[in-house]
């Protein structure tokens, strides 16, 4: 049989969205059995090599010389090559995504700023904070900073819709 399916009108900030929803996420019993709390956090580190910046330059066309010409790069304010802001970025998408909220959370929307460049080789730790629950819905600060100089190399805040508790 197929699950029922429900179409509501969602609105976030002035922008109106429509979306589905299967019936059983949209029961309100359901919901109050989502997983995560407001102040839960999580955090992923990694350090990106060279190769990592030019297979996201290979994959997404984003061959800017910045981050791929050291020659072209040490001519810029920065020194030397950049890591991309967006391959920064994923490693939000990996924390939401396997730690917390973790499988099935949705990206809705972010808003991210990068006060400072990330060079290949540092040391990146992403960490993520619930700061608001409601319903299915989770606003979710976020950072990125170089563990050894303490510098913030990205920070904002993410929408995600939350995905249902496993039963068990």
């Amino acid at each position: 049989m197929f699950p029922v399916i429900s179409s509501h009108r969602l609105w976030w900030g002035r922008l109106q969205r429509s979306i589905c929803l299967n019936q059983a996420v949209l029961n309100r019993q359901h919901l109050q059995h989502v997983h995560i709390r407001v102040g839960d956090r999580a955090e992923l580190s990694r350090a990106f090599t060279q190769r990592d910046v030019a297979m996201f330059s290979e994959l997404t066309g984003d061959v800017n010389p910045l981050h791929l010409d050291e020659d072209f790069a040490k001519h810029t304010r920065f020194g030397k090559t950049i890591v991309h802001g967006v391959l920064i970025n994923g490693l939000i998408s990996a924390l939401l995504g396997t730690k917390m909220p973790g499988p099935g959370c949705v990206f809705l929307s972010q808003e991210i700023n990068f006060p400072a460049p990330l060079y290949v080789g540092e040391v990146v730790l992403a960490s993520a904070e619930v700061k608001k629950l409601k319903r299915f819905l989770a606003i979710i600060a976020v950072s990125c900073f170089v563990v050894e100089s303490k510098k913030t190399v990205m920070e904002g805040w993410v929408k995600v819709m939350v995905p249902e508790a496993p039963t068990s």
